[in-house]
């Protein structure tokens, strides 16, 4: 082997060394290092890394998305609750409410304001019906008095008993003018039931008065006043003057809604006292002349002040009775006024007068509420109601019958029955 052959052979043996030397401290310990770098970048930052994401992913889920998911749907239930269901809930009563507060009223009137006019006409119609059928006809209907100032007078007070009488009264009598200025004639509309004055009245044969007052001793009705009580005192002391036999029951009370006049009894003694019956449950059976010169039965009736004593100058309201009913119709009260009355003693064991009225009263929630149209749905049936009184058996139980717009006919038809009570023939 040459010289060349061996150095060739000791260098390829040299570089196989020095290759195997730099793999085995270099390239071994560097693959080594950048795998051990590898490993320890995987494990020191990027797992860590990972960790991280997936630990920040889990807590913006935790602390951010699912309390936001959360809140969404407890804010949407707090919205149902709180908003929806109540601005439903709110909407379906308001319906209801309305439904029943305005639209069911609403309906309900309009169908009074149809029906009403119906059922006047149907019950006027009974009342014409019954009387075609029993005529208005009793015993003295056919009667007309010479002399209607001083019918009692025409009688004789010797042969009239007290409670032989029946006495033609009219209802709320100081209304005459009734309404103040503000009010005007829209007032006397709604509240005038009588357009004589109290004198007239008396003048014409009424023998009961119905006086309303107020605590400045005005007239009134409801709210709607009048002139001063001393209008209707004097008229009435004037009437005293002029006749010597008649005898006035005059019923004066407080209005319903007023104050008692101050020392309104002291006032009603001083005014009257000369003419006052003094109350005695005796009188009923009385002869007009054994009661004369007295001829005045002062029925007073305050609202909280004291009513009169027994044996006193004035009466109390245990003295004049009645059942009123506030109704339009006139055979809804034509049938009230004879319930009631069948009620009631005979006049002659009775110790009180009872008044029946012959009256309507307007109602607030009827097209018609002036006074005359609506009471003159049964004024015309006075005498068929004393003609029924006849027939049912029951006419000694009627003894004050009052009015609304009194007229000659109506002071005939009682004068008349006490005429036929006195002749026997009743």
């Amino acid at each position: 082997m040459s010289f060349f052959d061996k150095l060739a052979g000791s260098v390829v043996s040299f570089a196989n060394d020095a290759a195997k030397t730099v793999e085995k401290d270099v390239v071994n310990p560097t693959v080594s290092f950048a795998n051990n770098s590898a490993r320890n970048v995987q494990r020191e930052v990027i797992d860590p890394a990972v960790s991280f994401a997936e630990d920040s992913a889990k807590t913006v889920q935790r602390e951010v998305i699912d309390p936001a998911v959360s809140f969404a749907e407890d804010s949407a239930k707090t919205v149902q609750r709180e908003v929806i269901d109540p601005a439903v809930s709110f909407a379906e009563d308001s319906a209801k409410i309305v439904q029943r507060e305005v639209v069911d009223p609403t309906v309900a009137f309009i169908e009074s304001q149809i029906q009403r006019p119906r059922d006047v006409v149907e019950q006027q119609q009974i009342l014409d019906n019954l009387q075609a059928s029993n005529s208005s006809r009793f015993p003295g209907d056919e009667y007309h008095s010479p002399d209607r100032k001083n019918w009692m007078a025409h009688i004789s007070a010797e042969k009239l008993p007290l409670n032989k009488i029946v006495w033609p009264g009219t209802h709320d009598s100081a209304t005459n003018g009734i309404g103040d200025p503000v009010v005007g004639f829209i007032g006397r509309f709604l509240g005038e039931c009588q357009t004589l004055s109290v004198y007239d009245q008396l003048v014409l044969g009424t023998r009961v008065l119905d006086i309303r007052v107020q605590e400045d001793r005005k007239i009134c009705h409801g709210i709607l006043t009048s002139y001063n009580v001393d209008v209707v005192i004097d008229d009435v002391i004037k009437f005293l003057s002029e006749t010597r036999s008649e005898i006035i029951i005059m019923e004066i009370r407080t209005e319903y809604g007023h104050k008692d006049p101050p020392e309104f009894e002291t006032y009603l003694v001083d005014k009257l006292g000369p003419f006052l019956v003094h109350q005695d449950d005796n009188v009923f059976h009385k002869l007009v002349s054994e009661i004369l010169p007295k001829r005045v039965i002062c029925i007073w009736k305050p609202r909280e002040s004291p009513k009169p004593s027994r044996g006193g100058h004035l009466w109390n309201s245990d003295h004049l009775r009645d059942n009123w009913i506030d109704t339009d119709l006139p055979w809804t009260k034509f049938q009230s006024n004879k319930d009631y009355l069948k009620e009631q003693a005979p006049i002659s064991s009775r110790r009180f007068f009872y008044r029946v009225e012959n009256t309507l009263t307007p109602q607030a929630d009827n097209p018609v509420v002036w006074v005359r149209p609506v009471t003159d749905r049964i004024r015309s049936y006075a005498r068929l109601f004393i003609s029924w009184c006849i027939s049912e058996g029951c006419v000694d139980k009627l003894q004050i019958f009052s009015t609304d717009f009194i007229d000659e006919d109506f002071v005939d038809a009682c004068v008349g029955l006490t005429h036929a009570r006195i002749d026997g023939r009743v």
